[in-house]
């Protein structure tokens, strides 16, 4: 059963934009990590926190690798580099998880996140942003 809380998530999840979904899944991928820094956790469940985080950052791969993908090119290339270090930075975590090799998953995924949001923009930046995708979805 879902709480009230849970049902506004998934409602709002529903009538997100591709780069909003992204970013809640990146926030989230990051809160579970950061959960699992605490000293104390068990192996298992930092691995598992890992192993969510990877399959987020293969889904983000294989989108941008898509030739049909629209996204613009240095942007792409920049996430299929992140992508590409964030599984050599998996896998050896799955062999040694510390802390330290956690919090660059962490960071990576908050600023993406943080980017897709607009949470780094200036509000005149961000009212661009905004004023350009009202013109490319009116062109569509």
């Amino acid at each position: 059963m879902k709480t009230g809380y849970a049902k506004q998530q998934t409602m709002a999840l529903e009538h997100a934009s591709p780069e909003q979904t992204l970013a809640w899944g990146l926030t989230t991928a990051a809160r579970k990590l950061a959960d699992v820094m605490a000293p104390g956790t068990p192996r298992e469940t930092m691995l598992d926190a890992v192993r969510i985080n990877w399959r987020l950052w293969t889904i983000i791969q294989a989108e941008q690798a898509d030739p049909d993908c629209q996204t613009p090119r240095g942007i792409r290339e920049g996430l299929l580099n992140l992508s590409n270090f964030v599984d050599k930075r998996s896998v050896d975590l799955l062999a040694s998880p510390t802390a330290e090799k956690i919090e660059v998953l962490i960071n990576i995924n908050r600023n993406i996140a943080a980017g897709l949001l607009g949470t780094d923009l200036t509000p005149e930046q961000r009212a661009e942003r905004d004023r350009q995708a009202a013109a490319a979805s009116a062109g569509a």
